[in-house]
């Protein structure tokens, strides 16, 4: 006697190239944080190098991008809501976050010249103003994607279409990205 065949319905959940491309992208720029995080490590064990705090304006620039990390997410849920206003407004004040964030890092640059550490006065101090740059090179990139998205909110009617979605779904996911890096530089500079 023959068991009756049951069929079964295989389904893949894909994710869309643009987003795989924008993921590839990241660990890229993952890998390349951890190869200078890696250096930093084999550079401070090889001797000359100067201990010191960082400033604490780098603790008060991360509650910021975490502000706005916070700001965007809820930006994308009025969109997805349809609430215009509010999705229109908060991608402002991602915008703002972003470039304060810019601009306190520029005043922990300085605070680091102020207590003795400059870009080159030591290789303690050039990697964390490379490494920073770096990312804030990074921020530079995220808000220039905030700012098409601002651009496309005040000159497009609010419809949540699967391209609209999605372009946004990209902009969050990077921007979450490098304020996520960001934190991991800062505990990796604190412990270090």
């Amino acid at each position: 006697m023959n068991a009756p065949v049951v069929a079964t319905e295989y389904r893949r959940n894909r994710i869309h190239s643009k987003k795989f491309a924008l993921l590839v992208g990241c660990a890229s720029i993952m890998m390349m944080f951890a190869a200078f995080t890696s250096a930093y490590i084999v550079r401070q064990a090889a001797g000359n190098w100067l201990e010191f705090n960082l400033p604490n304006i780098f603790y008060i620039n991360t509650g910021v991008i975490l502000l706005s990390s916070v700001a965007l997410h809820a930006s994308y849920l009025s969109f997805k809501k349809g609430k215009t206003n509010m999705y229109r407004s908060l991608l402002l004040v991602t915008l703002a976050l972003g470039l304060t964030f810019l601009v306190l890092q520029y005043q922990g640059w300085q605070a680091l010249t102020a207590i003795g550490v400059g870009l080159t006065t030591n290789p303690s101090g050039s990697f964390i103003y490379v490494i920073s740059g770096l990312h804030a090179a990074h921020i530079l990139g995220g808000v220039a994607a905030l700012v098409v998205a601002i651009i496309h909110a005040y000159s497009l009617t609010h419809q949540v279409t699967p391209a609209r979605k999605l372009r946004f779904e990209l902009t969050l996911i990077y921007w979450h990205f490098v304020d996520l890096l960001w934190v991991y530089l800062l505990i990796f500079f604190t412990i270090q």
